[in-house]
């Protein structure tokens, strides 16, 4: 599988590590009222989905970037990849 990195073109997936289902940028606020329970959900409770899927990877074997990739789970076709800081500002949760 080729991930064509926003900066650095395409690249073979064997550089990259998988890190889970996108939606871990949206970590829990950790002085909320139900921190406890909230954290568990976001550390262990995630979906599997058949189908089109938003996911982190992360650029091990190459710049260290942390990607989010938009793939099919079933045909694994990418139709999206976006730096994962650039998802995060876009979404009001960087800095």
């Amino acid at each position: 599988m080729i991930i064509n990195h926003p900066l650095l073109g395409p690249r073979d997936s064997a550089e990259f590590t998988y890190m889970g289902d996108a939606s871990l940028l949206h970590r829990p606020d950790w002085e909320g009222p139900n921190a406890v329970a909230a954290f568990t959900d976001y550390g262990y409770l995630r979906d599997n989905p058949a189908g089109t899927h938003r996911e982190l990877w992360f650029h091990e074997g190459g710049d260290r970037s942390w990607l989010v990739v938009t793939r099919s789970t079933t045909t694994h076709e990418i139709t999206s990849v976006e730096l994962a800081r650039d998802v995060a500002r876009a979404e009001g949760r960087g800095r």
